[in-house]
């Protein structure tokens, strides 16, 4: 079984697998008479194939426990998949690199601090949602349309926080 420890979640950590979404102040600027701040362009989503979509959906998570055992990563190849938490949860990303296989020893783990969302681009691997602390919603923006475009790939992990989780 793959063990791995969960470090911080930094934009510079997870650019191979995607996007951290968050606010940044190097892309915010004033709208709305000036009464709304916009964090712009944080995440680019992919839609792949004909009649694609892009879906916007709230998923509701249940807590997992830690360390985190999983059986398993998906991906999904014809789109990016972004989780935003919407109540300040924070929650355990596990990734791998877009592929036909796993390779283990480029599994990575991460714990966001619940300010933090993540954007995974087409074919990269992951884990199902991984809420920790309390039922978490979030928004989620994704692929819809014709098309297989959920894969699983067997893969026993164990997952534990770091000093920072």
């Amino acid at each position: 079984m793959l063990e791995l420890q969960a470090q911080s979640l930094t934009p510079e950590a997870f650019a191979d697998f995607g996007d951290v979404i968050e606010q940044r102040e190097d892309k915010a600027f004033p709208i709305n008479a000036g009464r709304t701040q916009r964090h712009h362009d944080l995440a680019k989503v992919e839609v792949l194939g004909e009649e694609a979509r892009t879906l916007v959906s709230i998923f509701v998570s249940q807590p997992v426990t830690v360390p985190l055992e999983l059986a398993f990563l998906e991906r999904h190849p014809q789109g990016s998949q972004a989780f935003m938490p919407l109540h300040e949860e924070r929650f355990v990303v596990v990734v791998a690199p877009p592929g036909d296989s796993i390779d283990p020893s480029e599994v990575r783990a991460f714990v966001t601090n619940g300010r933090q969302g993540v954007n995974y681009r087409a074919g990269t691997w992951h884990a199902v949602q991984s809420v920790l602390d309390k039922e978490g919603e979030f928004l989620v923006v994704d692929r819809g349309g014709a098309g297989n475009n959920c894969d699983e790939y067997a893969l026993e992990v164990r997952v534990v926080l770091g000093r920072s989780g």
